[in-house]
Order: C-alpha cells, then structure tokens, then sequence
C-alpha cells in the first residue's frame, strides 16, 4: 500500500531541522519510504493514495511520555475538595476499577489524544493488559507500564501477584509492533527499597521491558525518603539499581545538580509535566539543566485527573513559560526546543527515537496534519513559535499512526465515537453514586 502525501509544508523535526515550504512524502508498508521538498518525483505520483495537503502542515505525531489513560474518568471530579485523593479518588480505585472501567476510560483517553495528534503514549495504572489492547485496537502505539504498589490496588492482591502481571503484559505483547510492555513501581513512598531492587532485577532480566516511575515528585515523598531512609529519593532509587536498569522517571521536581548530573550518568529519561506539577502546585522541574546536562526529556499530560487535557499542544507553552519564569529570561527553553520535546525527543525519552519521532526515510509513518488556516496562527514569522504559542489540538485534521489513517478530517477512523463516549457517561454516572454515599458518610 503506497500513499503519497504531496503540497505540504513540511516540519521534519530531524537533527538538522530541515523544513521544506512544499514537499511531499511517500509511505509505503507503513513506513517513509522517500521525502522531499517541491513537486513530487512523476514516479511517485502514481501512489495507490494521494492526497493533497494544500499547504497545510505535516509534522511528526506527538509523543505524551507520562499518562494514566483510565483517569479521565476522573477528570473534574471534586477539584476544590482538599482531600479528594483519599475521600474520592483512592476509595473509587479500590471498589470500582475492574477491567471493564479501564477498558472504558483508556478509550476516551486513546480517542482523545489522537484526536489532539498524539500518536504515542506511555501509560502506567491498573489492568494494564486492556490498556495494550485498547491501544492496539484503536491503532495506536504505546509504552503501556502495570503498575506496582503498596496501598491496596483493584488488580493485585500482593506485589508477587503484580510481577505475575507484568509477565503476563510481556507475553501478551511481545511480538507486537505497536506495544511495549514496561513494569511501572509507582514511587519509592509506595513500593520501598526491596520492590525497586526487585524490579531492577526484572529489567536486567527481560531487557526489552521498560521502567517508569514516579520520582522527586513532591515535599511528602522527600520527607518519607528521610524519615525512613534517611536519603534523597533520587539516591534511593540510585542504591536499588533502578537508575542502573535505566528508566523513565516522571516529573522530577525536587533536584538538585548532583543528582541531575548522577541522572545524565545513569543514563534516565525523564517526563516533564507542566501543567499537572503547576496545578498541583509542587514547582517548576528544572528542565533547561536536565537537558544541558544530558538527559533527554519529553512532554507528558500526566493524568487527566491531574491535569485534565490529553492533547500535548496544550502542554507546549507552559513547559516554556515555565521555564521562563525559573530562569527569569524570554531566552529560556525557546520553541524550538520545545517542539523538540513533544516529538523526537520524547521518543528518545521512550526509547524509540530510531523508529519514530521525526520525519526521516526509514522510519515509521506517524504523522499528523496541521490547518495553518486558523486566524490566530497568522501571521506565522516563525513556525515552531505558533505551533507552540497558538495552535489549539483542534487544529489537527488527519493523524497517522504506522502508515495507517487514524484520524480523517477531524473524525476518527478506527474508534466508534459514540460507543466510547456513552460507556464512560456510564460509569460516570456510577462514580456520581459512589460519591453520594462517599459524602452521606462523611
């Protein structure tokens, strides 16, 4: 199958940032099989599939390093309840989370980010084995991490029968093309030292399976990593083997230069959530020097409960406002480098940037087109400061993900709309109850 996709301006986000005002490109069995700015080559023009783009912009796919997919069935839910983590959200994890409810809140998740042209996502919660398939189904490509932890998860009733899980992740997607298995310990406060030695092993075991993990998140985490272990988060996790297995550690608030120096060592990655960390209010991570030191670090939504929005254009400006603020100059973490963030360097993060993340002859087809049309993109005297300070994720048409058409003009192609809005009012509709009695309680 051959589709050329041709009268593009073309961002192709590649070491050199080329950019060609008109070009065209060639997919073929899924992958990028030529490219080039102007006309495209007569030879060409006979593609099963061509399509004209009329200008508009063709970019790598965005890449959300960091999400927990099935919150968006929480999203919105008690916002200006103080204590909502352990009134809500934990008692709903613990009795009303089965398989079913992932399946129905990694779908919104999957129509939404792809909608809003992100093509890749790496995910970490509960039943993660439906998250895989919800994502294979909808065509979508994913580092998707069981999570392990102490405080009482709907899928596992001890931390032998979570490592059961994870194998079973790993079988299940092993040959898959799509979808990377990872083992996600969810923070040091809530697995301890012998779980995160454990892991480490299971990682220098089975090579091909990712870790992610939350790490120097907030104050809470440094005090309990004192109080019980009289040591930094970043050094526990260092005394465990976790960083030596490599990793991808989200968030990474509470750094200082040594340990940003033992993470460039260490070889880590590391998920930046701007706007999750901002309303939150734990801090700014400090990404210019993680960076300046080595460590690749891509952009991430966290979790819709967290930071509400799936789409990785609504992360853009504030990764680089925030950045400004620290730094106190308009000079700090420019657009550029930002785009660099949600594309080929957030695979970097995931450890694919030889197969995605850029649009180079060899890779991977996953590209999104981007309408230029909109008045508040214009003019445009620098295209990598619209896309970060302008664009909406409405702005995106069509998206593909391993040469196959996901999205078309704003509509998905391979999810039914309707079915996966109705099943999450559902369950919503379920939570609301569960909530009544939550309230009646207390």
């Amino acid at each position: 199958m051959r589709t050329l996709l041709h009268n593009a301006r073309i961002l192709t986000m590649n070491e050199a940032f080329d950019e060609h005002l008109e070009g065209w490109v060639l997919v073929e069995d899924g992958l990028i099989a030529a490219m080039g700015a102007g006309a495209a080559p007569a030879i060409y023009q006979s593609a099963a599939d061509i399509v004209d783009f009329a200008g508009d912009l063709l970019m790598p796919g965005m890449v959300n390093t960091h999400c927990h997919m099935t919150m968006t069935l929480f999203r919105g839910l008690g916002e200006d309840v103080d204590d909502r983590l352990f009134r809500y959200i934990l008692p709903l994890e613990r009795e009303a989370i089965t398989a079913e409810v992932v399946r129905v809140g990694s779908s919104l998740a999957a129509l939404e980010m792809m909608l809003g042209g992100v093509t890749t996502v790496a995910d970490m919660y509960w039943f993660e084995q439906e998250v895989g398939r919800v994502l294979d189904a909808a065509g979508m490509r994913g580092v998707v991490g069981q999570t392990l932890a102490d405080f009482n998860p709907p899928d596992q009733r001890s931390f032998d029968e979570g490592f059961r899980l994870v194998d079973d992740l790993r079988d299940e997607f092993a040959a898959n093309d799509l979808i990377t298995a990872s083992i996600a310990p969810h923070a040091p406060y809530s697995t301890g030292p012998e779980i995160m030695e454990r892991v480490a092993q299971y990682a220098a075991d089975n090579a091909d399976v990712k870790i992610q993990m939350h790490l120097a998140e907030m104050k809470s985490e440094m005090e309990w990593c004192a109080k019980h272990h009289d040591m930094r988060p970043v050094a526990l996790a260092d005394r465990t083997g976790i960083l030596s297995a490599g990793a991808i550690m989200a968030h990474c608030l509470e750094l200082n230069g040594e340990e940003i120096d033992l993470l460039a060592e260490r070889n880590i990655t590391v998920a930046h959530n701007a706007r999750s960390n901002a309303k939150a209010g734990r801090g700014i991570a400090p990404i210019e020097a993680l960076r300046a030191s080595g460590v690749p670090v891509g952009l991430a939504t966290d979790g819709p409960m967290s930071g509400n929005t799936l789409d990785i254009f609504s992360q853009l400006a504030p990764a680089s406002m925030f950045a400004k603020l620290l730094g106190k100059s308009r000079a700090c973490l420019p657009a550029r480098e930002v785009l660099t963030m949600a594309t080929i360097e957030g695979a970097k993060v995931l450890g694919l940037d030889d197969r995605i993340g850029s649009i180079e002859t060899g890779k991977r087809a996953d590209l999104i087109r981007i309408s230029l049309d909109a008045p508040r993109m214009n003019p445009i005297y620098d295209i990598y400061a619209t896309l970060v300070f302008s664009a909406t994720a409405s702005d995106v048409l069509d998206v593909m993900i391993d040469g196959q058409w996901v999205v078309q003009n704003k509509h998905s192609q391979t999810m039914d709309r309707q079915k996966v809005m109705s099943d999450a009012l559902q369950v919503s509709e379920q939570f609301k109850s569960k909530i009544i009695e939550i309230d009646t309680e207390n």
